[in-house]
């Protein structure tokens, strides 16, 4: 697979490592080249562990925020990171949201030609990206994301369009994630089998579920781990006491639903569905 590319399009330090972080750890392992490309710098991102809510993070969250992402970045494998410059939006009517450089607020087509570049550079087969449906957590960054990826899955490979930023390049395949309703249920009813309180409640499962769209599911149980460690790295964001992360023993957590699952939005190769590989029906 050397000559295999997987790039990654993410809206805030921390969101590599909640999605889909064990599926990019599997494919570096199996020797394909791995890109992120994180929007913003997360400098709106919430200080969620106690022992880091101190002056000199608060003061400096940005850089932190960079070093913690490099770190987790290493974790999980990915060749390169690429920063595409804009600053968090922060959530809707807030004050962040109304600043012009917030992501949200980046004109379309500028924001679009940065990732198109990246994706002409870096000349992956395979994007995967956020979905169209995000009732569930509409941050701002998040529909930003879906909002740039699809014109850039379009017109990266589109000569016409923009030839000063490179080569025209057209990836084969696009992905969603997916935080499947399956693997919502599998994680709550361990914990209450274990006699443990369960960090979903009753809004976790009124959540719109998506799992009818899932086409593509991968197995991660040799590289689920990478997940925690990942968002280990992220000390602002992450509360290592969390149950909702590490509320399970490791032991448990990583039989409990072993696999990531994704939404296959556009293909430009055939593929049978259901698929087990991101890379499937790609020569």
């Amino acid at each position: 697979m050397a000559d295999r590319c997987l790039l990654s399009v993410h809206a805030h330090p921390d969101d590599e490592a909640s999605k889909g972080a064990p599926t990019v750890a599997r494919y570096k392992a199996a020797g394909v080249r791995t890109v992120l490309v994180t929007c913003t710098g997360g400098e709106e991102g919430e200080i969620l562990n106690p022992a880091m809510d101190v002056p000199a993070v608060r003061d400096h969250l940005h850089d932190v925020r960079l070093k913690e992402l490099e770190e987790a970045a290493a974790i999980i494998g990915y060749d390169e990171v690429v920063l595409l410059g804009y600053r968090d939006s922060g959530m809707p009517e807030s004050e962040a949201n109304a600043r012009p450089d917030a992501f949200a607020n980046a004109e379309l087509d500028e924001a679009v030609g940065r990732l198109v570049e990246v994706i002409r550079r870096e000349r992956p087969q395979v994007v995967i990206t956020y979905g169209d449906d995000q009732q569930g957590y509409p941050h701002p960054d998040h529909l930003r994301v879906h909002d740039i990826s699809l014109p850039a899955w379009d017109l990266a490979g589109d000569p016409s369009y923009r030839p000063e930023l490179g080569e025209p390049f057209a990836p084969l395949k696009l992905y969603y994630t997916v935080w499947s309703a399956a693997r919502v249920r599998a994680t709550h009813e361990k914990f209450l089998e274990l006699g443990l309180e369960s960090p979903f409640s009753d809004e976790w499962f009124d959540r719109p579920s998506h799992d009818h769209r899932v086409t593509t599911s991968i197995d991660i149980a040799d590289t689920y781990d990478v997940r925690l460690d990942a968002l280990l790295a992220h000390a602002t964001q992450v509360d290592p006491n969390s149950p909702f992360w590490f509320g399970l023993p490791r032991e448990v957590a990583r039989t409990v639903h072993p696999y990531e699952e994704y939404i296959l939005a556009a293909s430009r190769v055939d593929t049978e569905i259901p698929e087990t590989d991101l890379f499937a029906g790609i020569d």
